[in-house]
Formats: structure tokens, sequence, C-alpha cells
């Protein structure tokens, strides 16, 4: 399988919510593995307010499908709550995948 798709997330945390953020992400797992066009999902943390999602996609189908799922739907009714500032979601391309 050719993975040509990404979206790279990255979210700050307000004080004192990333471990709450964190648990939110671990618990978006679920979702994701649910998801048959996404390939790849990978939830991480850069210190203890940024934290991102990572996901590939054979295809912008999939990427697009990912886009309009329930992991979206479920940010935004914690977002008010838990986030510093709006998703920065980027749309990317892959060009080199091992």
């Amino acid at each position: 399988m050719t993975l040509n798709f990404g979206i790279l997330a990255l979210l700050e945390a307000k004080p004192g919510k990333g471990d709450e953020l964190a648990a939110f992400l671990e618990a978006g797992r679920a979702l994701a593995v649910a998801e048959t066009d996404t390939v790849t999902w990978y939830a991480f943390k850069v210190n203890e307010t940024t934290y991102g999602i990572f996901d590939t996609f054979a295809a912008e189908s999939g990427r697009q499908a990912h886009l309009n799922g329930q992991i979206p739907v479920e940010l935004g009714k914690v977002a008010d709550d838990l986030l510093a500032t709006p998703p920065n979601i980027q749309l990317v391309d892959l060009v080199a995948v091992k």
C-alpha cells in the first residue's frame, strides 16, 4: 500500500489541562481504529501543553472521510474546555515512507 496523504494536527492545551488532553487523545485511538481508510494514527506529546495527531492515508478520499469523521466531532465537544487555541490542522502530502 502506498501512503500519499497525511494530516498533522497540533493542539495547545490550556494551562493545567495537558493530562486531560492526553486522556482524550488516548480515548480517540478507538475511533481511529474504526476508520477503515485511516492507515496509521499517532497521538503524541511535545511538552506539557503541546500535543498532536499525525494520520496517514492511501487516498484523498480516506483523508476527507477522517476530516469529516467522529474524531473532529469529539474534539469540537472538548475544545473550549481543553484547548488554549484552535487546533492547527495541516494537510500534508507524504514524500517518503518507510
